[in-house]
């Protein structure tokens, strides 16, 4: 790193500065903040007055990862991923070795000067997409949940799949000895198993000993460490410790409500929330960052050729993904029908278009073209190292904002927004928890331990409750209505905040009054935000 106009120290806090102005810009421009700190840090490394900044692999692998890795894998939904298995294998292996495949029998035309073993490196390095990518990009593009949670969880197991093909790749290139295919796959099964199996442990205990603690802070950090040491364990027994984050954090998300109490899981998900944020900006910095860097290793090839040539190979990726999701589903959902298997659902093309535009690669394939070596084992400079370098670069550009620019348009040509699903469900979850309330405070030992003034009370407010919920089988199709009345709700809540602000100013309130009352508040707009339904959370406050 270069002395610039800023000293190393300051160099951070610059990185935070840049991603607290552009994330808000981000959002203005109603784009997805990843994609414009990417692009914000390629701007800024072409200044000359800007330090360069290396991506160093060892800080992505290790710190960056397991936290990015652990906060996905803890959203990541269970019952999708299961009803999703066989697509996102056929994504995050198929797709990856297919890709890889034709790489090497296109090397001539894509890859003039490559081999088939730097080929089969490459192909390792670009063929998985980007957990850290496509958390961050998908969840803010408005696409159906299905199609988030098959990228996301693609992805997430991608890693494991792409470091398994990364690391074959390097030891071939550095020893020239090919594994046979016995030995693939007891590597396969090992990293894949060992790494599942590390995380269900490590999750395990420490879920167990979380029952014993019950304070925020001590909590929060626990589980930072957790990601932390299920990773570097993982690693130290030489399985995945991608797939270890993963296992544990699903782990832990589904046993949190046996260990975290309501007040512990708010501030669970602001503090990792906020995390993340930070992280994820760095990242996404970093990446754009590397322009001048990989720039000035091809600094002996004409501007215009090597624009041709990252163009190109970034396009044969993208219709190579095109083709083998298309190819895949309809080739499966054939051999169903001729098999006479009964749930067998249409492909849909405008789905299968959007999911195939979606795969974005990421900061983790950076981090590995970078951690090729200079030489081989004999000595001998890997020339193909810096070019390995600049297209996956090129890649990672073209997914992120290309990509991911052009995203929302394909999203409003293909007309399959985000639908009402979850919402129905949880109309329905409300519905049947406020039922099942009903029923037990009518049962006849409650009404004898307790006061009939006291049954008779929550029993009319849980069917005040009952009545102000809409029947199961209605859905919500006045969207203007909400809309108007989120809208007013969030004008009334702004003459709260003014009212409060206006007490505490005439010393009518304390200061910890107003932070009471005002993430109460607060707590509401974020429920309107996210689409709950505000009306139930007021009865509450």
């Amino acid at each position: 790193m270069e002395a610039g106009f800023v000293g190393k120290e300051s160099i951070f806090l610059l990185l935070l500065l840049f991603i607290a102005v552009f994330a808000g810009a981000a959002r203005r421009l109603r784009v997805p903040y990843p994609i414009l700190l990417t692009i914000i840090g390629g701007v800024l490394g072409l200044l000359p007055v800007f330090p360069n900044i290396a991506l160093e692999p060892n800080l992505v692998f290790y710190v960056f990862l397991p936290p990015l890795l652990f906060a996905a894998g803890w959203q990541l939904s269970w019952r999708e991923f299961r009803a999703n298995l066989g697509r996102i294998f056929a994504l995050a292996v198929g797709l990856v070795t297919f890709t890889i495949v034709v790489l090497i029998a296109a090397r001539t035309q894509l890859l003039p000067g490559f081999d088939v073993k730097s080929v089969l490196l490459l192909g390792a390095i670009i063929g998985a997409t980007d957990a850290i990518a496509a958390t961050a990009i998908a969840r803010r593009l408005g696409l159906p949940r299905r199609i988030v949670d098959i990228l996301e969880a693609e992805s997430l197991v991608n890693d494991g799949t792409g470091l398994l093909a990364f690391q074959f790749g390097l030891a071939i290139l550095l020893s020239g000895h090919s594994p046979t295919v016995v030995e693939g796959v007891g590597r396969l099964v090992y990293l894949s198993a060992g790494g599942v199996l590390v995380g269900l442990l490590v999750g395990l205990a420490v879920s167990m000993l979380e029952r014993w603690i019950d304070d925020a802070p001590i909590e929060i950090v626990v589980s930072l460490l957790s990601c932390y040491a299920v990773y570097i364990f993982a690693e130290y027994l030489h399985t995945s410790g991608v797939l270890a984050v993963i296992a544990c954090s699903m782990l832990m998300s589904r046993e949190s409500h046996r260990f975290m109490s309501p007040q512990v899981r708010l501030q669970f998900a602001v503090v990792w929330d906020v995390l993340t944020f930070v992280l994820n900006g760095v990242v996404f910095i970093l990446i754009g960052l590397q322009l001048p860097l990989v720039r000035a290793q091809l600094s002996g090839i004409g501007m215009w050729r090597l624009l041709w040539t990252g163009t190109l190979f970034s396009g044969a990726v993208v219709v190579l993904r095109l083709f083998w999701i298309f190819a895949e589903t309809y080739a499966v959902y054939f051999y169903r029908h001729l098999q006479r298997v009964g749930n067998n659902p249409v492909p849909k093309p405008k789905e299968l278009l959007v999911l195939a535009w979606g795969g974005m690669r990421g900061v983790l394939s950076l981090a590995a073209a970078f951690s090729v070596p200079y030489t081989l084992s004999n000595g001998a400079a890997f020339v193909q190292r810096s070019m390995i370098i600049y297209l996956t670069f090129c890649l990672i550009v073209t997914s992120l904002v290309l990509q991911g620019l052009s995203m929302p348009w394909l999203i409003r040509l293909t007309q399959i927004g985000g639908s009402n699903e979850e919402e129905v469900e949880e109309r329905r979850a409300r519905r049947r928890l406020v039922e099942d309330a009903l029923r037990y405070l009518n049962r006849r030992r409650v009404q004898d331990r307790y006061e009939p003034g006291v049954v008779r009370e929550l029993q009319s407010t849980y069917e005040r409750r009952l009545h102000a919920l809409p029947a199961e089988d209605v859905e919500e199709v006045e969207g203007f209505s909400r809309m108007q009345r989120d809208a007013l709700l969030l004008e009334v809540l702004q003459v709260e905040r003014e009212t409060l602000l206006k007490l505490r100013n005439d010393a009518s309130i304390s200061d910890d009054v107003l932070r009471a009352i005002q993430r109460d508040l607060d707590l509401l707009e974020s429920h309107i935000h996210t689409g709950s339904a505000a009306s139930e959370l007021m009865r509450h406050l």
